[in-house]
């Protein structure tokens, strides 16, 4: 079978999909990556894979534009004449979708990673192109299989009436390998609390901040930590100033953008997202319950598959920094605590979330796909 995946970046191919590549090509599938340009495309080539460039703007909007990308996409299928196509995030689903069906393709799977800016943002812009969100997507996923990650997000769009014609399956993340990502316990004797995500508003940035503010008063000697950076195409991005101010502060060491997640997490003592809209399954959760971290997030779709309140960590009011500070506290206070949620934690993901689990659930949908 030729098998096409479809992503609106290669550093996604690279990080959340390789495994499922790699597995796919085991069996003895041919696989083409295929996304937007970048630095991370020389490298699936140099795996071993055919990896093919196509400029898809992010964050585009002009009509014209638009369907010229649309165009591309159905002239490499066409060209390509794959058997199965499998598209991630919103705009690779919907143009990806048009251009399989022009193209005649036999199959076709779309997995919704996360609901997006339009659909979980209450700002003016995404209230007024959430009905063109909504009636695209209400096309593109007829009659395809569609991929959740959690119950919440498939919920969601079913309350919309978008997938009345669509055969809808849930699969619990993009799996990890948890074979590299292992436990190695604390450290050093430095309390370590770490946060991975886009600078944007909508991961909690602020409210990240402003817990760590208030602990650093209590327990001066904790190190927190945020990798990440701004994400200009996004609309909820921090902006330069609110970013400079908080660098000032010093609370935070602001890593940027971290190519070393493995040995982030396996150096830090706690794990945190404070995001207040939901997500996927947040893999920067993933990869810090791999390496056996106990777990601070808010309680949104996503985060509340990974963490079981009280057991692989906690969870607390999306938006509300005094209870991120408290949850914290409770695990930088007590190390035998830290221990225990970090290896349940580490078991939540060997028994749900490993790549060996998550790619054979995909296989069982791919060979459903008709």
């Amino acid at each position: 079978m030729k098998v096409v995946l479809f992503a609106n970046t290669d550093w996604f191919l690279f990080n959340f999909k390789l495994a499922l590549a790699k597995a796919l090509r085991e069996r003895g599938d041919e696989v083409i990556l295929l996304s937007p340009p970048g630095e991370y495309g020389s490298r699936l080539r140099e795996l071993g894979f055919r990896w093919e460039p196509l400029p898809v703007s992010r964050s585009g909007v002009n009509p014209v534009a638009e369907l010229r990308a649309v165009a591309r996409i159905h002239q490499l299928y066409r060209a390509v004449k794959p058997d199965l196509v499998h598209h991630f995030t919103i705009k690779c689903v919907i143009y990806g979708s048009f251009a399989a069906r022009l193209a005649g393709v036999p199959r076709i799977v779309n997995s919704v990673t996360g609901l997006g800016f339009a659909l979980l943002a209450d700002t003016f812009k995404a209230r007024c192109i959430r009905p063109l969100v909504l009636g695209l997507y209400r096309l593109a996923l007829r009659e395809t299989d569609v991929v959740f990650q959690n119950f919440d997000n498939r919920r969601t769009l079913e309350s919309h009436g978008v997938l009345a014609n669509s055969r809808v399956h849930v699969v619990a993340g993009d799996g990890i390998d948890t074979g590299v990502f292992v436990p190695t316990g604390e450290s050093g004797k430095e309390l370590r609390v770490l946060m991975m995500a886009r600078l944007l508003h909508s991961k909690g940035i602020a409210e990240f901040v402003a817990a760590a503010r208030r602990l650093k008063t209590e327990l001066p000697g904790v190190r927190f930590a945020l990798a990440g950076s701004p994400d200009a195409g996004n609309p909820e991005s921090v902006t330069d100033a609110e970013l400079a101010a908080w660098k000032a502060e010093g609370v935070v060491d602001f890593l940027g953008h971290r190519s070393d997640a493995l040995a982030l997490n396996q150096a830090c003592s706690v794990a945190v997202l404070a995001s207040t809209q939901g997500e996927g399954i947040p893999r920067a959760l993933l990869e810090a319950a791999a390496c056996g971290k106990p777990l601070v997030a808010t309680d949104v779709p996503g985060c509340r598959e990974l963490v079981v309140d009280g057991e692989t960590g906690f969870l607390v009011p999306p938006g509300d920094a005094v209870a991120l500070a408290e949850a914290l506290l409770k695990l930088l206070r007590d190390a035998s605590l830290r221990e225990r949620m970090g290896r349940a934690a580490r078991q939540h993901v060997e028994e749900d979330f490993s790549d060996q689990r998550v790619n054979a659930r995909m296989f069982e949908i791919y060979g459903a796909a008709h």
